[in-house]
């Protein structure tokens, strides 16, 4: 029997929840050849999509934007219902607190039965209004609730006790994410005009307050000069953060790189991967890296404890650049005798995350 899936995101820019629905796209069709996948953005357009996230060319005819405006449009969810009787959609699969709210709603007007949230963070619901929101929506909706993570599944157990989320991890391609011989290292750091010397520290995060790249470079700035600094990523905060690195004295030593379409180079051209995050749900960075044979430094926030090998990696406290200081150079004197890959191909390969997914997604999965 055909199906049809639809990923609904809030929008379609570079970024955890995005990439997620992306590979889910992408890996379910090869579980069930009757089974197609689309995605649909509440906001944006396709051209702004595709000018800000090359990757997602291949997929465009499988990619549908409702151009929202911002705030409550109930005009979007006769959109949304319509686009999917055109799909003849059998299951919604909503990620996040707004695709909830209209996915859901839509759904039921367009009759489907097959309705998997997934949260990828928790810290939102700190708002006792969204809190609120989100009971009700529970309440009302009643879809498959998943968290991507322990963490997050506790909190949403703790404010929502009836809500029984089930974990399903995020996975990554670990076909795509390798890792390559130091001779090939020399030939992805010149990819990027990075150093062939010293230590590569490595940071993939939009910039903005949120991701801690103050204190990432407070931490920078006391190693050795041996030390670089090569961040992924752009956002408001880029040229506060300029500023900054030319403050402390090491604007020399900090590459901005903006925003990266080929991250699987950037993860081998580096030697450490750093994610200072204030907040964080499950990201999928850590991860990536990882899988590149690269161990990482992160902060102890939302799910990232469930995602370090503790044999190469390092976690700390969110917030303090002594403590990150310490954990680059204790990751860095950990024995190389062990790998993070094989800690990833166990944990979070992406294939286990699309069957997962799956067998609550096809006809007669969910309940």
């Amino acid at each position: 029997m055909r199906q049809v899936i639809i990923q609904l995101v809030q929008h379609l820019r570079p970024g955890g929840i995005e990439t997620m629905a992306l590979d889910l796209l992408n890996h379910i069709s090869t579980l069930d050849t009757h089974c197609e996948t689309h995605i649909v953005s509440l906001e944006g357009t396709a051209e702004q999509a595709l000018a800000a996230w090359p990757r997602l060319k291949p997929y465009s005819q499988k990619l549908h934007f409702l151009n929202k405006p911002a705030g409550l449009r109930p005009d979007a969810v006769i959109a949304l219902s319509g686009l999917l009787k055109q799909l003849q959609a059998t299951a919604i699969h909503t990620h996040h607190i707004g695709p909830l709210l209209y996915g859901g709603m839509a759904a039921k007007l367009a009759g489907l039965k097959i309705h998997v949230h997934t949260e990828h963070d928790a810290w939102h619901l700190n708002a006792r209004a969204n809190r609120r929101l989100q009971r009700m929506l529970i309440g009302l909706l009643k879809p498959t609730l998943v968290a991507d993570c322990d963490a997050v599944a506790d909190v949403l157990t703790r404010y929502f006790p009836r809500s029984q989320p089930q974990v399903i991890l995020n996975g990554i391609d670990t076909h795509k994410f390798t890792p390559v011989h130091p001779d090939e290292q020399c030939l992805m750091k010149a990819k990027f005009n990075l150093p062939q010397y010293g230590t590569l520290i490595g940071c993939a995060a939009r910039l903005e307050t949120v991701k801690g790249h103050q204190f990432l470079l407070e931490a920078f700035s006391r190693l050795h000069p041996r030390f670089i600094l090569a961040l992924a990523g752009d956002g408001s905060l880029r040229e506060e953060l300029q500023a900054s690195a030319e403050r402390l004295g090491i604007s020399n030593r900090v590459y901005f790189l903006g925003a990266l379409d080929d991250m699987t180079s950037f993860y081998q051209a580096i030697d450490i991967f750093c994610l200072p995050s204030l907040n964080e749900g499950l990201p999928l960075s850590p991860l990536e890296a990882q899988a590149s044979g690269v161990p990482v430094v992160i902060t102890d926030v939302g799910g990232c404890s469930s995602i370090v090998c503790k044999n190469s990696g390092v976690l700390v406290p969110a917030g303090d650049a002594a403590a990150l200081e310490s954990g680059i150079l204790s990751c860095q004197h950990r024995s190389s005798q062990f790998t993070p890959r094989k800690f990833v191909l166990t944990n979070a390969n992406l294939e286990n995350t699309a069957r997962a997914y799956f067998s609550l997604l096809q006809l007669g999965g969910a309940s």
